[in-house]
């Protein structure tokens, strides 16, 4: 058998069924190949060992005690679990400082489904700081490193479960999506990355930063990897009034027969500026689409180039107000003189990095008086507009395909000084989130430095079921996600 930490997560479920393996190793394996290399990559902020080694042995017994018994294909899996998303007892930071020490006293339900299910959490994975930025770069414990190149960046703000998918220290790994920050650091990792549809999984226990945008999603190798920790996390959740009450589709993986199958290409996805290997191994993957039966249609979504200020209006808006509760009275530690105002100024200047004060500041202004109609009231509307080109879109292609970037992988302070170049890496994946409907990163090629390249679908809202079943045909064709960095 290959090196246990090779396996993809199917290849790991089916061992652990067929006694080759136990849970009990595969978490070991996980957690030395952690103490092997996360010292260069610095994917993770918090390794939980004891109790990915007790959840462990809970699957093994399961194993032991329910042979033949039809069990979840996530039992005994490790997985790593971004520093958003709370798990009980655990540290969780948001990579902030002002979060520091925190522990909260609930998972959220997206992991609790999992962990109901058997899942092993290995621990919390590094993010930017309230997952507001596109490089993990804006993390207060560090940046995370791309295991391609330790000099880039992994992305974000999920670059830290990216990592960890790439350098195979865990078989999976839960992130989320306000703007892209799942799609695009899969793309910088070479893995595959699930952004779902507004509504689809339970925001409850994810803490906020725009609160009409999050969406929570996944890392894993390759797209059937992907398949069954989406069914298990979908679905209703009263403790979520976002959530929708609307049936998880089955997700099939047997071959789709893609001659039925229209894909979109929007012709403003292709734009100067793209760097060209992008362009090429994006239209090389639709060919191969074209070349297994697919239709492949032009199309315009004409507001594109709107996104990108309508994001950073919206956003920053919600922020404002979600990111309000951290003061050092209702939450975090507390800075200052000890007397009001003071603490207030002091504690939220000290403890909140550049990016999130930035973000704050701008959101502050959009919704104050005088000049709420004019920026936060214009960009939503907008906004709807962005939503009417997809539905209009949808009427002709099932799918859309486009770049998940402008550019690969990028060098760890290439954007420094200039916050807006940074935001416009995020011009392909913000239109997704503004208009609510899923999307899928995959891996269609290298460029010359050997750093991944990936490509995204898009669907109509909650027709994730079409994603998983065009990307995997894609996948059973073409082996660029079997490709990993050597570390």
């Amino acid at each position: 058998m290959a090196e246990l930490t090779d396996l993809s997560m199917l290849e790991a479920a089916s061992a652990l069924r067929a006694g080759d393996v136990s849970s009990t190793e595969l978490t070991r394996a996980c957690l030395d190949r952690i103490r092997a290399i996360d010292g260069d990559v610095h994917a993770f902020l918090t390794v939980t060992d004891d109790l990915a080694l007790a959840q462990a042995e809970a699957a093994d017994r399961k194993f032991k005690t329910r042979p033949g018994e039809e069990l979840p294909l996530v039992l005994g899996i490790p997985i790593a679990v971004k520093d958003v998303l709370c798990v009980e007892g655990v540290p969780t930071t948001c990579g902030s400082r002002i979060l520091e020490g925190y522990r909260p006293p609930y998972s959220a339900t997206s992991v609790t489904r999992l962990v109901e299910a058997g899942a092993v959490i290995l621990g919390k994975a590094n993010t930017d700081e309230f997952a507001m930025g596109s490089s993990t770069e804006n993390s207060a414990y560090g940046v995370s490193h791309n295991p391609w190149n330790l000099d880039r960046v992994p992305g974000g703000s999920s670059g830290g479960p990216a990592a960890a998918v790439a350098a195979r220290m865990c078989f999976a790994a839960l992130g989320t999506d306000t703007g892209g920050s799942v799609r695009q650091p899969a793309a910088f990792c070479g893995v595959s990355g699930l952004k779902t549809s507004y509504g689809r999984i339970s925001r409850y226990g994810l803490i906020a930063y725009g609160s009409s945008l999050d969406t929570v999603g996944a890392l894993a190798r390759n797209i059937a990897d992907l398949a069954p920790i989406f069914s298990l996390m979908a679905g209703h959740d009263p403790l979520d009034s976002t959530s929708v009450t609307d049936p998880v589709p089955e997700i099939r993986l047997n071959g789709a027969d893609l001659r039925e199958l229209r894909i979109g290409v929007p012709k403003e996805y292709f734009i100067e500026g793209l760097q060209p290997e992008v362009e090429t191994a994006v239209r090389e993957a639709i060919d191969a689409f074209r070349g297994m039966g697919a239709e492949i249609r032009e199309i315009s979504l004409p507001h594109t180039d709107l996104a990108v200020p309508v994001y950073y209006l919206i956003a920053p808006a919600e922020a404002s107000a979600n990111l309000a509760r951290y003061d050092g009275v209702r939450y975090g530690p507390r800075r200052g003189p000890g007397k009001y105002p003071d603490d207030y100024f002091v504690t939220r200047g000290e403890l909140f990095g550049d990016e999130v004060k930035r973000r704050i500041m701008l959101g502050t202004y959009a919704l104050s008086a005088g000049y709420y109609d004019a920026y936060y009231g214009q960009a939503q509307k907008v906004r709807t507009l962005i939503k009417q080109d997809f539905d209009a879109a949808f009427k002709d292609v099932d799918l859309i395909a486009c770049p998940v970037a402008p550019t690969t992988a990028f060098g760890i302070g290439a954007h420094g000084d200039d916050p807006l170049s940074m935001y416009l890496e995020d011009v392909f994946t913000l239109p997704a989130n503004l208009a609510g409907i899923p999307g899928l990163s995959f891996p269609v090629g290298f460029d010359s430095d050997g750093l991944p390249i990936g490509m995204q679908f898009m669907a109509p809202h909650l027709k994730e079921a079409q994603l998983f079943s065009a990307a995997h045909t894609y996948q059973s064709a073409t082996s660029w996600h079997t490709s990993w960095p050597e570390l």
